[in-house]
């Protein structure tokens, strides 16, 4: 069994708030609660450091066509990251609250960013009507995976997600193109699972098995912005992880009574 990285709780519970448990549950974001930094910040990068050194195909990929997106990404992080006095910073060179140095220079904009912060970031640009995937760094998969997504539209993205059909995929594409850069959104989704790594890939069509015994809530709170220069979107994935059972049992039972994915 991995290694069980937790945060000592849930600050979002959406299966409670009628606002986020119902697609696509969008509400506006402040910009000071765009990248978190959370309790289980050191053991969730020290495994992300991982990941992009030992699995980088798996969570990295980025098509030359994001390639300015991500840098102006890189910058739009680096200037959150610097409001955060634990940061230190030199040139290229950022000093995590951990102490690990990350050189923002020597490597692609995403990587770096992957290694900066918890959230995992997905880059669309918008092609023919269609939001596409270009680029992401995706170290905590929940129950997808990277190569299979990269340079899919959203609506192909989403296959074969039940809640996903055509009516709700215009609905969210038109939400996406009335996104302006000054507005960032934000939504939460809840899961169950019985292995606690927090890299977990799934390819289409392969059944997730919740085993018995011991589970973990997994919540991912979803962030949506668009970059005012490249007019790129960009998702962030800031993912929260508890014991099942560290719960109140009014939470557990409202949690078990839905379809959690």
């Amino acid at each position: 069994m991995p290694e069980a990285i937790c945060q000592s709780e849930l600050p979002i519970k959406p299966w409670l708030d009628p606002r986020l448990n119902r697609m696509p549950g969008m509400m506006p974001l402040d910009w000071s609660d765009w990248i978190i930094r959370d309790d289980a910040f050191d053991a969730q990068m020290a495994y992300r450091d991982r990941l992009l050194d030992q699995k980088r195909e798996a969570v990295f990929a980025c098509h030359a066509s994001a390639d300015i997106a991500a840098r102006e990404l890189l910058a739009r992080v680096l200037a959150v990251l610097r409001q955060d006095p634990e940061y230190g910073f030199d040139g290229g060179q950022v000093t995590r609250p951990d102490g690990v140095c990350v050189d923002t220079s020597s490597n692609h904009p995403l990587w770096a960013i992957g290694r900066l912060a918890q959230e995992d970031y997905c880059i669309l640009l918008s092609e023919n009507s269609q939001q596409v995937l270009r680029g992401a760094v995706l170290c905590f998969p929940a129950s997808w995976t990277l190569s299979e997504k990269i340079n899919r539209d959203m609506f192909a993205i989403h296959q074969p997600v039940d809640s996903y059909g055509t009516e709700m995929g215009k609905r969210v594409g038109r939400m996406f193109n009335m996104i302006r850069p000054d507005q960032p959104l934000w939504r939460a989704n809840n899961l169950i699972y019985s292995n606690p790594d927090l890299f977990q890939p799934r390819i289409e069509g392969e059944k997730r098995v919740i085993e018995t015994g011991k589970r973990w809530v997994r919540v991912e709170r979803q962030t949506v912005m668009r970059l005012p220069e490249s007019g790129a979107l960009v998702f962030g994935i800031h993912t929260f992880q508890v014991p099942l059972e560290t719960l109140k049992t009014a939470e557990t039972a409202a949690l078990l009574a839905i379809k959690t994915g």
